[in-house]
């Protein structure tokens, strides 16, 4: 039976991810704590892996009921530092931007976090099969490596490969499906960027990944999709909307899916 196997949050954007058991619906229709973070460079643009690709080599663990995250540089002897996100606020923003070369600030929004889609800010919905059938296009890729690269919230199990291929309709058309009590438009696919194409840990850019990416998914686009969505095929995952009568509501592991 279709089921949400995997919920992942990323509580400081273009930062790793951490897994939960369970999540809250935020007013705006994103997930607690995800993207609730974001750094800003003087110009007030986000900083992010699309633009600054040593992102990649940063790791953060979070402790989320002690409100903490612990930040290490891969590959340097600099220990490993811990801060509380909401006390340390200012000597989180002299870290990172000691870290990066250029003064950052750490801002916050509890509303709805910082989603690269602000008219689709729901989570992300992808099934455990499209990550396993992508990982078997690149070989020297395992499933954690694909699903590192993707960085999608909601994974559901037991469907089968492009599942949520089905979750969108022609443009200004969404289709309703529900999670466990949570009931969840989707939008569109996702269109990605060149964040996927590299290494998640280290930055590295696997060679041709976006042509060979384009070409199986323009080769296996399942029957049910609704293939004008694909102006290009460079989409993976789906966006969605989530009513506001849904704000408050929680998403828990093993929840069932049904459309």
């Amino acid at each position: 039976m279709p089921h949400l196997s995997k919920l992942l949050i990323y509580p400081i954007k273009s930062l790793d991810g951490v897994e939960v058991t369970e999540a809250t619906i935020l007013p705006g229709g994103a997930l607690a704590h995800d993207r609730e973070f974001v750094l800003f460079d003087p110009q007030g643009r986000v900083v992010n892996g699309k633009r600054t690709a040593k992102i990649h080599t940063l790791r953060s663990i979070y402790e989320l009921a002690a409100r903490t995250v612990t930040l290490r540089i891969q590959d340097r002897d600099r220990p490993a530092e811990t801060f509380h996100l909401d006390a340390d606020r200012l000597a989180l923003e002299v870290w990172f931007s000691d870290f990066l070369g250029f003064p950052v600030t750490l801002q916050q929004n509890l509303h709805q976090g910082f989603p690269d889609d602000t008219d689709a800010s729901g989570p992300t919905v992808v099934s455990l099969g499209t990550l396993e059938t992508i990982a078997n296009w690149f070989p020297d890729l395992s499933l954690e490596a694909v699903r590192q690269r993707f960085r999608t919230n909601l994974e559901i199990a037991d469907v089968p490969p492009f599942w949520e291929d089905q979750l969108f309709g022609d443009v200004g058309q969404q289709v309703a499906f529900q999670i466990g009590s949570v009931t969840f438009l989707g939008n569109h696919p996702c269109q990605r960027c060149v964040v996927v194409t590299r290494d998640a840990l280290t930055g590295e850019a696997y060679p041709n990944f976006q042509k060979q990416f384009v070409s199986q998914r323009r080769a296996t686009l399942p029957t049910w999709t609704t293939p004008s969505r694909f102006n290009h095929f460079y989409r993976l995952t789906v966006n969605t909307i989530v009513p506001a009568s849904e704000a408050g509501k929680t998403l828990c592991l093993g929840d069932k899916v049904s459309l």
